[in-house]
Parts: structure tokens; sequence; C-alpha cells
């Protein structure tokens, strides 16, 4: 008999349960500063991957 596991579903109860454990273990004032540090992270490692420098970066201001 084969098991199928199907990987990557996430219905409308698992987000909330996502959303109820990031709410309680960060709070709601400091998720907007985690996301932002998410999105810099992200954009960072995209640049490196593809050896870009970033030109609005604090280190290379205009």
């Amino acid at each position: 008999m084969k098991t199928l596991i199907i990987l990557g579903v996430v219905g409308p109860w698992q987000v909330v349960l996502i959303v109820a454990a990031l709410l309680l273990f960060v709070g709601g004032k400091k998720i907007p500063q985690l996301m932002k540090g998410i999105g810099e992270g992200m954009r960072e490692f995209k640049n490196a991957k593809d050896g870009n420098k970033e030109e609005n970066s604090p280190e290379n201001p205009k």
C-alpha cells in the first residue's frame, strides 16, 4: 500500500495557527519590525546570489 504525502498544502486553519503563534511569540508591536527584517534579509540574499550590489544601501548612498 502506497502512502501519498502532499507537502506544501497550507489551509486556512494552518494560517490561523501560524499567525496566532507568531503573535504569541513575538507580540503585535514587533511584527512590522520582524517583517521588515525578513524582507531586507531576502533582498540581501537575492542580491548576493545574483552578484548585484544594492545601489541605495546605507553604505553606498547615491
